[in-house]
């Protein structure tokens, strides 16, 4: 992902159905989630297990060894907790000079009978070069990922695994992108090629109701701001999310307004469909060789996974 500074494209309306929703006074949100009986346990541990085996395998740079391996990793993990998984190959183009390779993003469906639906996402590819590393020599070297990349994914894995325990109360598509992390400094749609895609074959009829994506969602010291395109655009469903942190006494999400990033969650804001990204862009390993699991903490992973799990069972 990259920071940026301009997004085109005027946002969608929200459903009026959905505004209501989202506009529920915090009182009722803190009542809701007190009196939920059937929210499961979110296992902090298995989703940080989940982040070290997808960093078992190495950096998952397309074309690489590692990269298909830990496809097939992912495939077969979602495969065992959904009915319906599908493996979205496209096109990849990156580097100096540019070099196309085969892509993958990851999709498993929860509840597909149901037409209305929610999307969980994040990116399973690592960075390329570790062209932020503080010695040069090292900018050739791929990045492992442990939190840029990893911690997403082992967090939505977890999810998987929740679903197929019990089944969630509404439809849930849950999707890898391939691709977002090979972009170009100053190239900004050379980010998020796998979400561009995506959201470029989704048919109207398909459109979520809102996106949430997880993004560096690891580290040590979590601290995830407002991130501001999602703000700007989706500030109803972002104060819903907020307001379930606050209720069950998180921390790691803060009040401030962070910055504008372009990441995975922007194809679906051009789309108009309320979308969120849940991001902590302080990170001082971020694309360097040093971002590595013992960076992340099974408790920041706990904070996020609480969340979601909230979100999902208890309205």
């Amino acid at each position: 992902m990259r920071q940026a500074k301009i997004l085109s494209g005027r946002p969608g309306r929200h459903p009026a159905q959905w505004i209501l929703l989202m506009l529920m006074p915090l009182v009722v949100l803190r009542s809701a989630i007190s009196s939920a009986e059937t929210v499961p346990v979110f296992d902090k541990r298995a989703a940080f297990a989940r982040l070290e085996a997808q960093c078992a395998f190495g950096p998952r740079v397309p074309s690489s060894e590692a990269h298909l391996r830990c496809r097939d990793y992912l495939v077969k993990t979602l495969s065992g907790y959904s009915d319906d998984v599908e493996v979205q190959p496209f096109r990849l183009s990156y580097g100096r000079p540019p070099r196309d390779v085969e892509a993958f993003n990851i999709i498993a469906k929860f509840r597909p009978d149901l037409t209305e639906r929610i999307l969980l996402c994040a990116h399973w590819d690592s960075r390329p070069w570790a062209d932020e590393d503080h010695d040069p020599k090292s900018h050739p070297t791929a990045v492992l990922g442990a939190n840029d990349g990893a911690s997403g994914v082992a967090v939505l894995l977890e999810m998987a695994h929740i679903f197929h325990a019990q089944s969630p109360p509404g439809g849930i598509d849950l999707v890898l992108f391939d691709g977002e992390d090979a972009g170009d400094t100053g190239n900004t749609w050379s980010w998020a090629q796998g979400s561009q895609y995506f959201a470029g074959h989704l048919p109207k009829k398909d459109y979520p109701k809102f996106v949430i994506l997880l993004d560096m969602v690891g580290d040590r010291d979590l601290a995830i701001t407002r991130e501001a395109y999602s703000l700007e655009r989706s500030p109803a469903f972002m104060e819903k999310v907020w307001g379930i942190a606050a209720a069950l006494k998180i921390k790691s999400f803060l009040p401030e307004r962070g910055p504008a990033v372009m990441d995975d969650h922007i194809p679906f804001l051009r789309l108009g469909i309320p979308a969120i990204d849940l991001i902590d862009l302080d990170y001082p390993y971020w694309h360097t060789s040093q971002d590595t699991p013992d960076k992340c903490s099974p408790d920041s992973l706990d904070d996020v996974g609480r969340v979601l799990v909230q979100l999902v069972y208890a309205f």
